[in-house]
């Protein structure tokens, strides 16, 4: 009888997956703030581990550490980064010598959705797109039709909706409603298009769930070596998947959108629609690609459809948790007069401190150098800033860092305290500083205002709020609340 002896590959998985399991159990017991950097799978182990909750991991990780870290993945992964949320670097890296710290083609590839798009670009190109970006965005037309979109979805779509719920006395997600508000408004305000997803019988909208899709599956490229999810995508597997069938619902709903303006442009149709961005950019260039129509919208898109609405969810969210820094806030709202709401405004910085919706950047390196911290960077490695972070560390906010506190934004004279961009990161700092940082406060002020006047939250017992694993920072189980409506 002849004996079959096992290949020697067939002998290698079994004992590969035995080592993986035997780091993973390591990892379940290693204390917060450790990482072992193990031979040949690096530290990969220890941040499969506590994937699910990456934020909060980076956490415990940069403080012990001095608010720097090297992360080390599988040798010859090219998984090699530097995590910082150390103010004096951002400033460094993002005001001082921003141009030895470009995006860089592996984060090009990384948000490869978003081709040549400004969220992409460097140099030339970047400073081109911004300049044009920075003279639609600013005309008195656009910023008029913002604030009239804005107010129209406000008055006629939500608090509609909201009085609705109060009164039927239902549970429901109100990430879920600010996202599909801030979607429609920004559809209005990027392609002249409403999709009306913010409707009582909340119907899905394949471009948005797309969208989730896609910003979920970038995040997660952050997490895995560069060959492995290459890989997947030349495969076609698991996230991957999953973006690319995304991509293919965001191409078509932009392309048809593309389509319908530049017919409208054609027939010379004269309404408020043609105060849309995708109107200016094509009555600005008639020939303009459609390559670059796309990049330029979905960017735009992302931008402000996220942001927003996220910004939105976590603010309710805190009032909630803060009843007395609520009551403070409605006093004002009620009986400010006409004065300038300035709890108001300190509330709404506290909580993108607290929750920014674009939790972590990335650079890549051009030149050697030693950073403010002391550690040495070169060409070849990636470095991450955790924003969500800094917003945790008491040598950057004091004691009380973890605590919604609007009042540290309040000066002694009663006026909105300033605090250097490289500190507070919400709207990203130095040369890319958000565009649309002014448009994005009015539109918050415009939804809280209403909103927590005429309403209160409360969160349904049990129910667990915490960061989902996404490049914007959504909540993972949404915001589930019962709508109460306050006494006149």
């Amino acid at each position: 009888m002849d004996i079959v002896l096992p290949s020697y590959a067939e002998l290698l998985l079994p004992t590969i997956l035995c080592f993986i399991f035997l780091l993973y159990l390591h990892g379940r017991r290693t204390p917060p703030g450790k990482l072992t950097n193990w031979p040949i799978v690096g530290m990969l182990p220890g941040l499969a581990v506590n994937l699910h909750r990456l934020h909060d991991f980076a956490t415990d990780i940069l403080g012990p550490s001095g608010c720097t870290f090297l992360f080390l993945g599988p040798w010859f992964s090219g998984m090699k980064l530097l995590v910082t949320c150390d103010p004096a670097n951002i400033n460094h890296i993002f005001n001082v010598n921003f141009h030895n710290y470009p995006k860089g083609p592996e984060f090009s590839e990384n948000f490869d959705i978003f081709g040549d798009g400004i969220f992409n670009a460097d140099h030339e190109s970047w400073s081109r797109q911004r300049k044009k970006a920075q003279l639609l965005i600013t005309q008195p037309r656009f910023l008029a039709f913002v604030t009239l979109c804005s107010r129209d979805k406000v008055d006629n779509f939500l608090l509609p909706l909201l009085r609705q719920l109060s009164e039927q006395n239902k549970i429901v997600d109100l990430q879920d409603v600010f996202l599909r508000f801030s979607f429609d408004i920004t559809c209005m305000l990027v392609f002249g298009i409403d999709p009306a997803s913010l409707s009582p019988d909340f119907t899905t909208v394949p471009f948005a769930k797309a969208i989730d899709e896609a910003m979920a599956a970038i995040l997660h490229r952050h997490a895995v070596p560069p060959p492995w999810w290459k890989l997947m995508r030349r495969l076609k597997l698991g996230r991957e998947k999953k973006l690319a069938d995304a991509w293919c619902v965001i191409n078509d709903f932009i392309a048809e959108s593309i389509k319908k303006r530049k017919q409208d442009s054609n027939l010379a149709v004269a309404d408020s629609l043609n105060d849309s961005l995708l109107t200016a950019y094509i009555n600005d260039d008639s020939a303009a690609d459609d390559s670059f129509l796309r990049d330029t919208t979905l960017s735009l898109m992302i931008a402000g459809r996220d942001t927003i609405g996220v910004a939105l969810a976590w603010f309710f969210y805190l009032l909630c948790k803060n009843p007395d820094k609520e009551a403070k806030l409605v006093e004002e709202l009620r009986h400010g007069g006409s004065e300038e709401p300035v709890y108001l405004q300190a509330a709404l910085c506290e909580a993108l401190r607290l929750y920014p919706p674009v939790p972590f950047e990335s650079k890549g390196v051009v030149e050697a150098e030693s950073l403010p911290s002391g550690q040495r960077v070169e060409p070849g490695t990636q470095i991450l800033f955790s924003i969500y972070t800094m917003a945790r560390m008491e040598g950057v906010w004091g004691k009380d860092c973890s605590e919604f506190r609007p009042e540290r934004w309040i000066t002694e004279q009663g006026r909105v305290r300033h605090e250097p961009a490289y500190k507070f990161m919400s709207f990203n700092c130095g040369p890319r500083t958000c565009l649309g940082k002014g448009l994005a406060f009015v539109e918050l002020r415009e939804v809280v205002m209403a909103v927590a006047r005429e309403f209160r939250m409360e969160i349904v017992e049990g129910h667990v709020v915490e960061p989902k694993l996404s490049i914007i920072l959504q909540m993972r189980n949404g915001l589930k609340v019962r709508v109460m409506r306050r006494e006149p």
